[in-house]
């Protein structure tokens, strides 16, 4: 059954739920992207690029980097640097196997 919501009360929820999941991502740092894209089909990066889209289709202009450090926390290049490890070859067959169409 769909909650009966006003839309800014339905906002706020969503929003606070947004904010509660890039928490856990930042509690999170040693699960890699590459896992989050085989196990669920997105990633921080597609966060990112969702982020990016929803400023865009209200006006609001912003480049990859800018939302990236929105979801990251921080520069993807100093994430990239503290917390990303190389991909396994098992990680990047089963990414293979995961996106083919």
């Amino acid at each position: 059954m769909a909650l009966d919501l006003d839309k800014q009360t339905r906002t706020e929820l969503e929003a606070a739920a947004f904010r509660r999941l890039l928490k856990h991502f930042d509690e999170r740092k040693d699960v890699q992207n590459i896992d989050l894209m085989n196990l669920s089909g997105f990633c921080r990066n597609c966060l990112s690029k969702w982020y990016k889209a929803a400023a865009e289709e209200r006006g609001i202009e912003i480049d990859y980097d800018a939302a990236r450090e929105e979801i990251y926390g921080m520069p993807y290049s100093e994430w990239k640097e503290k917390y990303q490890k190389e991909a396994t070859p098992e990680q990047l067959e089963a990414f293979k196997k995961s996106h083919q169409h």
